[in-house]
């Protein structure tokens, strides 16, 4: 009787647990197709959970860090939501690609149009974003997410230096080393497209030389041939002669 109970306590805690470690679990985050490499541009994804039973998410902020703007964010549409970017002006220009940006996205906000994320979905909101930052390990994205009973839940505190993750983590997206310089590659394959076409011409080059020679020895072999044939008819000739005489 003693150990069913145990066991039966036992299978509750361990369920109690389980339940907790995936509430907990479950938060806005952000994600990279592919990889968000330093000082390139990424396709990146929020995911967003609805964490309640009695209520459907209907709007999601997304704020953007200041100590590393980002000049470019473009959002890709999403059915069902409506899509508003916010710019603000920076304290200080930003040079991308040799020009001056004055100002950068500072939020995204997407609302319903409809009827949201029910309880036990979730839903991506994909973002075009650069050029990321090459002084950072990582960015990090402050959410709130509102319900559509007005509970507003706000996924903003940072990660901590012990690595533990907090009660309301903000979304942190991971960032990768620089990629390799695509000029240099483009240029390197350029080179071997030279290389690939002076092999090519050299190739040529050697057959035209092959085919002319072989034109020339078949010329000489002709006359020989001919000249041959006809010193063996002078000679049946004479030798005709000799007999008739």
């Amino acid at each position: 009787m003693n150990v069913s109970r145990i066991a039966l306590a036992g299978g509750v805690a361990a369920s109690t647990v389980l339940l907790l470690a995936g509430t907990a679990s479950a938060h806005v985050s952000v994600q990279p197709q592919g990889e968000a490499a330093k000082g390139g541009y990424a396709t990146v994804n929020f995911k967003v959970p609805n964490e309640r039973d009695n209520a459907s998410t209907v709007k999601l902020e997304v704020n953007f860090p200041t100590d590393h703007p980002l000049a470019s964010v473009s959002p890709q549409p999403v059915a069902g939501w409506k899509i508003e970017v916010t710019k603000s002006k920076l304290a200080e220009p930003l040079d991308v690609h040799g020009k001056k940006i004055n100002e950068a996205v500072s939020k995204v906000t997407w609302t319903a149009d409809g009827s949201g994320i029910a309880p036990g979905f979730f839903q991506q909101f994909p973002l075009s974003v650069g050029q990321l930052p090459e002084d950072a390990d990582q960015l990090v994205f402050k959410a709130l997410q509102t319900y559509s009973n007005k509970e507003v839940v706000r996924w903003i505190e940072e990660p901590t230096e012990g690595g533990e993750e907090p009660e309301s983590p903000a979304p942190v997206l991971a960032l990768t080393a620089p990629a390799a310089d695509a000029h240099g590659a483009a240029a390197a394959a350029d080179d071997k497209s030279g290389e690939a076409a002076t092999a090519k011409e050299t190739t040529a080059s050697s057959d035209d030389t092959a085919s002319s020679t072989s034109d020339s020895t078949a010329r000489v072999l002709g006359i020989v041939g001919i000249v041959i044939g006809v010193a063996g008819v002078a000679f049946g000739v004479l030798a005709g002669r000799r007999r008739a005489a």
